[in-house]
């Protein structure tokens, strides 16, 4: 079945190129469209374009293809053409005539619009929500570990002296940055199309606010044109954020890489949480964050991939569209499960002592050593040169016990004012 069937048959070669796989996408937004077709049913019956005793049998009808999409035993088969087509078909099938009034004053253009919106919602919010969990794990492990000393690096040089609870800590602080982009896409997705249509409206008198509010969105998108170009604008913002957030946790799965290999020897995991190799017997390889950084730098590539698609597209709908929704929706599931097994894969991590009289160490104190000097009267550059020249004769001579004191460093952490900054 095709929502546009006008009575003749396309070709097999063109069918199978336009389709895609559509299908399969389709059933993470089959609830959704369930969801928009019951709001839109409402405001049919509201208008008169429906009585209310066929309002009650479509109300029936969607609750049970709620219910299956639910159980799982929903499916949209090859002779359908996406989940809209397979849900009137459905509808038809149970209820007769009723059913093929469900598509009165809208298209599939704003029906997949607000399926689409829905999902984004739903699943930024959930998205929002594992990454809170993955903060608060992060928080709770600087806080155990915020003693443990740590060297700390700039062009991969030994630098200054750092801590597990200042590296744990970073990256929940950077997470806030990433939970901002995020609230202000689903602020963008927050927005009704619904009543759009083809994209230039109806002239049927729908109720484009009772829509709104059966739906829970928070406002209209109330130009009819603007919602219909708000396709792909979306999924850019979307990308955008779920970029950001994947850059962080990319770089943060980086450094566990970096940290668990022998040169360095900061950290590690249980045998389980490892990999081995065919042919060396000694290896615990760290696949789960070499994946958890692949994945994430490929979602950040996405961004790229909406904008192409979408960049130069005219007023009004193209089947270019159709393009966005397979690596967005991949991206959100992605996004999910990558936060899911960083979280757990993080907290089992062993910490360990890490031996700063090490010769390799032996300068990661110089900046402290200035310091001293710096209290007691001598300027800085003069400071700075005496330092320098000890460290070029090979006399200079560490200085272990200095407090860094102020607001975010070593032994001021201030994880009560970051965990306070997270959004409400």
């Amino acid at each position: 079945m095709k929502l546009w069937d006008k009575g003749f048959s396309i070709d097999k070669q063109i069918e199978k190129f336009t389709v895609g796989n559509d299908r399969e996408i389709d059933m993470h937004i089959a609830k959704y469209d369930v969801q928009a077709s019951l709001a839109h049913a409402i405001m049919l019956e509201s208008i008169g374009i429906i009585t209310s005793n066929e309002l009650k049998d479509l109300k029936r009808g969607l609750k049970e293809l709620a219910d299956d999409i639910k159980n799982e035993t929903f499916s949209i088969e090859a002779s359908f053409e996406d989940v809209h087509s397979k849900i009137e078909w459905e509808l038809t099938e149970k209820l007769g005539e009723v059913g093929k009034k469900i598509h009165t004053a809208r298209s599939r253009n704003d029906q997949v619009l607000v399926a689409l919106q829905l999902y984004y919602k739903e699943n930024l919010s959930i998205i929002n929500d594992k990454t809170k969990t993955l903060f608060d794990t992060l928080l709770s492990l600087a806080d155990v570990h915020k003693e443990s000393l740590l060297p700390g690096y700039t062009h991969l040089q030994v630098a200054m002296p750092s801590s597990f609870g200042l590296w744990f800590s970073a990256y929940a602080e950077l997470l806030i940055d990433d939970v901002y982009l995020l609230n202000g896409v689903s602020q963008i997705v927050n927005q009704n199309p619904l009543g759009s249509a083809a994209g230039y409206g109806s002239s049927f008198p729908i109720d484009r606010e009772l829509t709104t509010k059966e739906l829970e969105f928070a406002t209209l998108k109330y130009n009819v044109v603007a919602a219909q170009l708000s396709r792909g604008k979306n999924e850019r913002a979307i990308a955008s954020a779920l970029g950001g957030l994947c850059n962080t946790m990319s770089r943060f799965a980086m450094d566990v890489c970096l940290y668990m290999s022998q040169n360095f020897n900061f950290i590690s995991f249980p045998d389980e949480l490892t990999t081995g190799s065919s042919i060396m017997p000694h290896k615990k390889n760290p696949d789960v964050f070499e994946l958890i950084r692949g994945k994430c730098n490929k979602i950040q590539a996405l961004h790229t991939e909406m904008v192409l698609i979408t960049n130069n597209l005219p007023t009004g709908y193209h089947r270019d569209f159709q393009l966005l929704k397979e690596n967005i929706i991949n991206a959100f599931e992605d996004v999910k499960d990558i936060l899911d097994i960083l979280n757990y894969a993080i907290q089992q991590v062993i910490v360990k002592d890490i031996d700063l009289n090490d010769e390799k160490y032996q300068y990661l104190f110089t900046v402290d050593s200035i310091n001293n000097l710096v209290v007691e009267g001598m300027s800085f550059r003069e400071a700075y040169q005496k330092i320098g020249e000890q460290v070029q004769t090979g006399t200079y001579q560490a200085d272990l016990g200095k407090e860094h004191s102020h607001i975010g460093s070593i032994h001021n952490l201030s994880l009560d004012k970051i965990r306070a900054k997270f959004p409400k």
